[in-house]
């Protein structure tokens, strides 16, 4: 592992965080009393995880392109999963921006707003060979994936 900027970190964030700062603007109705019941480990979790992957993918320069090898596969497969994650954007942008829309799947991935992105720190993680990066994105994914799925179990039990 070393130190220094990781230029695929920064776009990855950009990725990550520009439809979100467009969401905070468009958000489903009723969606901030979902978030009122969120678990409070779960909570705790995603935020850990969301700080820690923030601050690992932009730090270890391992992150960046290093040549035409096979480990670039995985860096590859992570760029598919961030273009996915733009795709439900889009279509949750342009749909009537319900709960329901905001929890659909994509390609049968379900909660794939939240799921999406953590696949994508995984296997940005084993790109670089990197743990600290990878426990990081599971602590995110537990939290981040968790309080979602528990979000979509609401959705789908209000529709009964």
């Amino acid at each position: 592992m070393h130190f220094g900027f990781s230029y695929v970190g920064l776009i990855f964030l950009l990725m990550l965080f520009v439809p979100n700062f467009f969401w905070t603007k468009h958000k489903p109705e009723g969606y901030d009393e979902y978030a009122k019941r969120e678990n409070k480990l779960l909570l705790a979790l995603e935020r850990i995880g969301e700080v820690a992957v923030s601050c690992l993918v932009l730090i270890f320069s391992d992150f960046n392109v290093q040549g035409l090898n096979l480990w670039l596969i995985w860096l590859s497969a992570a760029f598919v999963f961030m273009v996915l994650y733009e795709v439900f954007w889009i279509r949750y942008f342009r749909s009537e921006k319900t709960m329901k829309d905001f929890y659909r799947s994509l390609l049968g991935i379900p909660v794939a707003g939240a799921t999406l992105p953590v696949i994508a720190v995984l296997l940005i993680a084993v790109y670089g060979k990197n743990p600290f990066l990878f426990a990081a994105g599971i602590v995110l994914g537990i939290g981040h994936i968790g309080i979602h799925m528990m979000h979509l179990k609401e959705v789908a039990g209000n529709d009964i």
